[in-house]
């Protein structure tokens, strides 16, 4: 009997003293049996709380004083175009518009997740379409129609871009009909982030394939990480291939599940803050007036000033040719993200 009564002493003091870390704001853990009892979680959950507090065992608790409080997705699509500047097939050989809906299928599984993990955070989705066919546009309407989330269909008007195109590039070459159209859905797309969105947005191309956790990787790997800085961000999801061709000392941070190394050069797919998109507005817009070697050489520029971060491994694989140093991520289960995205 008094055994019985020491252990249900012990029980109720071992609540009472949970009840008060939680009312402070402390954690404790049970590292007998892996549980946080003030979170009534295990210990490979997720113990990070959005908008207040980032947690990673064993370096402890991170206070966010940069709180995310709207995430918006721009996703540039064109099915009628196989690939923009090589005439290889791409992973997996299929026609353009089948990466297309994969891609959106997985934005909006990644989506969907993150909407319940994070009820706080609005979260709409703009897609920006030049020339795909009416078939394909009303398979996009019928994928965006699953989701509860804000969302719309922008068709591209080139005329309201093109006359601010140099037709000439950096080459010394003229620019093609596929890259004006590019470059006019991209200045298309920094539009409508500086006129809608109010906090992170994420530029991406209709050819990457994403994971499901990706956006609650980028959301809480970004409010840690930008609140230990004091400084926005770049986060790119996908961790190229030729980021491993030049060996350069990088700068390492520690996500919400992931690592994340410092880079200083990506493709057009990237999240990064209204702050910075206004901060830098002219040099974004001037990737759409003058085609540059690389073509992506005006985003460099900015990350020699500012924190652009890319995973390790990859939250996001790019479906290019199998043998471009742009295409799949190492060390990532490509094939397996490529077929649980195929029923959309």
């Amino acid at each position: 009997m008094k055994e019985q009564n020491k252990k249900s002493n012990k029980s109720f003091l071992k609540k009472i003293f949970t009840k008060i870390c939680r009312i402070v704001g402390y954690e404790i853990i049970d590292q007998s049996n892996f549980y946080v009892p003030t979170q009534e979680k295990k210990l490979d959950e997720n113990l990070s709380i959005q908008g207040k507090k980032s947690i990673n065992l064993p370096l402890g608790e991170v206070k966010i004083s940069r709180k995310i409080n709207s995430f918006t997705v721009i996703f540039r699509s064109c099915t009628s175009v196989n690939m923009l500047t090589q005439n290889k097939k791409r992973l997996f050989d299929k026609n353009k518009s089948e990466y297309t809906f994969r891609s959106l299928n997985s934005i909006i599984k990644s989506l969907n997740y993150s909407k319940k993990s994070f009820p706080k955070i609005s979260f709409d989705i703009v897609v920006v379409d030049h020339n795909s066919k009416t078939e394909d546009i009303k398979k996009i309407e019928s994928i965006l129609k699953k989701i509860n989330i804000k969302n719309s269909i922008i068709n591209l008007n080139i005329d309201e871009f093109a006359s601010n195109i140099k037709k000439i590039n950096e080459k010394n070459q003229n620019v093609t009909s596929n890259q004006i159209s590019n470059m006019c859905n991209i200045h298309k797309s920094l539009m409508v982030a500086k006129n809608q969105s109010n906090d992170l947005v994420y530029f991406v191309e209709d050819d990457y394939i994403h994971q499901i956790e990706t956006f609650n990787e980028m959301i809480l790997s970004y409010e840690r990480i930008s609140s230990q800085l004091n400084k926005e961000l770049i986060l790119c999801p996908t961790d190229y291939p030729y980021l491993y061709t030049k060996i350069e000392p990088s700068s390492i941070f520690l996500g919400s599940k992931k690592h994340w190394r410092r880079v200083e050069e990506t493709l057009c797919t990237f999240c990064t803050s209204k702050i910075l998109i206004d901060k830098y507005w002219n040099k974004f817009v001037a990737m759409c007036q003058f085609e540059h070697y690389p073509f992506e050489k005006p985003l460099h520029e900015i990350y020699k000033t500012e924190y652009c971060l890319s995973p390790i491994p990859s939250l996001a694989i790019h479906c290019t040719n199998i043998n471009s140093i742009f295409g799949l991520s190492p060390n990532v289960d490509w094939k397996n993200i490529w077929e649980e995205n195929k029923d959309y």
